[in-house]
């Protein structure tokens, strides 16, 4: 299956920075150390197909190894998100699977979040309108996450038959909004309306949709204008943390943060504060 097939290890045609990457299945950009994800099917509400999954998966893989790159933002073209799997692209196929080519579909999506998650770059999700299955996922995924009143959120799987526990749901959405709310979530397949995601603490926070990515990028580019390999490492240890005790994650800490006090951004700082100017961060 031509979708399960990837680069982990290396960046798409052996590329060292990813400006000027050519993306096939959605918009693609990098300017000023932040990377733009744009999901650019309008017209049917941006749906994800067998081979965005993919792409979007080795490009997240990529990052790792992208310079160029500090700070992701990943939107939707028009006045939605993205309202998931295509129903004619991927639903419909998936009817027609064995067990073995289906498991392969569910291992190859879940791998996309966790090509997102291992990414050291922060990743910033504007969502507006229709934010529903995948595409939820795919905000969810996100390390941060900027919304409007008008934007629907949906994890709605249950509705088609489906298990809630999707691409990692049952394991991150708990995290961020708290197990009761996740399993009404989960359940119901209900929507989540703007104002009452940012309530429950799944928006950080709401914009008119005309600055969504404005903010958002301007959210990236501060990002991407500080100490990237302590946002690099701040990551790893949110997403290691999960697993372990108090006691073990306070030496994981330790150990991490002694490897940033040893970076060069380290230094610039302190040198900085003592000159009473702003620090220059380079990321080594």
């Amino acid at each position: 299956m031509r979708y399960l097939q990837g680069e982990p290890h290396a960046l798409p045609g052996n590329r060292t920075t990813l400006a000027g990457y050519a993306a096939t299945h959605f918009l693609f950009e990098v300017k000023d150390g932040v990377a733009t994800i744009t999901l650019n099917r309008p017209e049917r509400k941006n749906p994800l197909t067998f081979d965005s999954y993919a792409e979007l998966r080795d490009l997240f893989r990529a990052m790792a190894y992208a310079s160029d790159v500090r700070a992701v933002v990943i939107t939707g073209a028009g006045e939605n998100f993205c309202s998931g799997g295509d129903v004619h692209d991927i639903i419909g196929p998936l009817t027609k699977l064995d067990m073995p080519g289906l498991l392969a579909f569910t291992r190859m999506t879940g791998d996309a979040v966790k090509a997102m998650r291992a990414c050291p770059q922060p990743v910033i999700a504007a969502v507006d309108g229709v934010c529903a299955g995948a595409g939820a996922i795919l905000a969810m995924a996100s390390d941060m996450r900027l919304g409007t009143a008008r934007s629907k959120t949906a994890f709605l799987f249950t509705r088609v038959g489906l298990a809630g526990c999707d691409m990692g749901a049952c394991a991150i959405l708990p995290r961020l909004i708290g197990q009761g709310r996740a399993a009404e979530l989960l359940y119901t397949g209900r929507s989540l309306g703007g104002e009452e995601a940012e309530r429950w603490g799944y928006f950080n926070s709401i914009c008119e949709p005309v600055t969504l990515l404005e903010r958002a990028q301007a959210l990236a580019q501060s990002l991407a204008d500080g100490p990237t390999f302590a946002h690099g490492m701040t990551k790893k240890m949110l997403q290691q943390e999960w697993n372990m005790g108090v006691d073990e994650a306070i030496e994981a800490e330790a150990q991490a943060q002694a490897i940033c006090m040893a970076t060069n951004d380290f230094h610039r700082a302190y040198h900085a504060f003592t000159a009473r100017q702003k620090p220059e961060f380079e990321g080594d």
